[in-house]
């Protein structure tokens, strides 16, 4: 059973996305903890490639039934270990990335013994994958923080992120969940993980995600603004479908570059904040907002560090002076931003040195 997970690990490993082994098998038993034996098997036969349960079982055996094995993989995909997806010729089944994808499925069976083996796995190595290029995340702010006269993208502001989707939904934040269960709960909400959907009414049966209406939507993203929460997204322009509001105490990624020293461990916004010196009072109202320590008092006047500002805008609201803005980042000093997933994948596996995608 041993060789199923190991299997697996190297499966995921093999995925853009990454899952670094470790010295001490600390991933082998956080899969071990999340899937059955049985089910690492039949995972083990799975890709990035969708396939019906007639080719899956095709590849273990003549002596296989289709029928069990299309039911083995539907109670996996509800259990958030695999995909699935309609194709032609039926319902389809592939392999999730652990990052972003089986963990974060995850919110509704993680206890603490699970979170501890997830920490155990991510302190060691998980920021090998945290420094491959392009990131997992970009930081996006929010429309209203960004100059006037500026022109945003729709893909660049977590508001047009939200009015271009047709269904809303909202979840338990992973990050801040498993946090709490080892004991580390920090004081941002947790229930504010945003799922999006391209296709109506999308979330409304549901069992774990909350459906919610647009307006709603808009009401928890400014909930997590207000709480001074990065608004996070895939990093692509197309094919968003999740807003993560994230804190550098508890948040996967962005515990990156707090927790594990990796500078660039998420994608900055293509904004960064800029201070107007005749408005600004230095009356430090602002500085405790930036989870970066890019705000700096310095001669007496309030500085922005721009090598570490993200360009989240969180603390621009907080300025009772209104003497901050996001402005637009001088193009070189940001990374191409892929544009779908096809693009992203493709661009990682080649800096990770692995073969082409499908």
């Amino acid at each position: 059973m041993k060789d199923a997970y190991l299997l697996l690990s190297k499966k995921l490993d093999a995925l853009p996305n990454g899952f670094p082994p470790t010295s001490d098998g600390a991933e082998l038993r956080l899969l071990a903890k999340i899937f059955s034996p049985a089910e690492a098997e039949l995972a083990v036969y799975l890709s990035e490639i969708p396939q019906t349960a007639d080719q899956v079982a095709g590849q273990i055996g003549a002596d296989t039934i289709v029928k069990d094995v299309q039911e083995r993989l539907k109670i996996m995909t509800r259990k958030g270990l695999i995909e699935a997806v309609k194709l032609e010729q039926g319902l389809a089944f592939q392999l999730m990335p652990f990052v972003v994808g089986i963990y974060e499925a995850q919110i509704g069976r993680i206890d603490e013994e699970m979170a501890r083996l997830f920490e155990d796995y991510y302190l060691e190595v998980f920021g090998e994958a945290l420094k491959i290029q392009p990131t997992f995340h970009r930081v996006v702010p929010v429309n209203e923080n960004v100059q006037n006269n500026i022109e945003v993208h729709p893909y660049e502001s977590a508001t047009g992120i939200v009015d271009a989707a047709q269904s809303w939904g909202v979840i338990d934040c992973i990050c801040r969940t498993q946090k709490a269960l080892i004991g580390e709960a920090c004081e941002h909400p947790i229930d504010v993980c945003m799922v999006l959907s391209p296709y109506p009414d999308m979330f409304d049966k549901n069992s774990f995600i909350r459906a919610m209406t647009h307006e709603q939507a808009h009401s928890t993203l400014q909930r997590a603004a207000s709480a001074g929460l990065v608004h996070t997204v895939s990093n692509r322009q197309k094919g968003t479908w999740y807003i993560c509001n994230c804190c550098t105490c508890s948040c996967g990624i962005l515990r990156g570059i707090a927790d594990l020293g990796v500078a660039n461990a998420v994608a900055k916004s293509p904004f960064v904040n800029t201070i107007d010196p005749d408005l600004c009072v230095v009356c430090e109202v602002c500085l405790p907002y930036c989870q970066f320590d890019a705000l700096e008092l310095e001669e007496g006047n309030t500085q922005v560090n721009t090598q570490h500002c993200v360009g989240c805008g969180v603390c621009v609201p907080a300025c009772p002076e209104d003497a901050l803005m996001l402005v637009r980042r001088p193009s070189e000093e940001l990374m191409p931003l892929p544009k779908d997933f096809t693009d992203w994948a493709a661009l990682r596996s080649a800096a990770r040195g692995l073969g082409p995608t499908a």
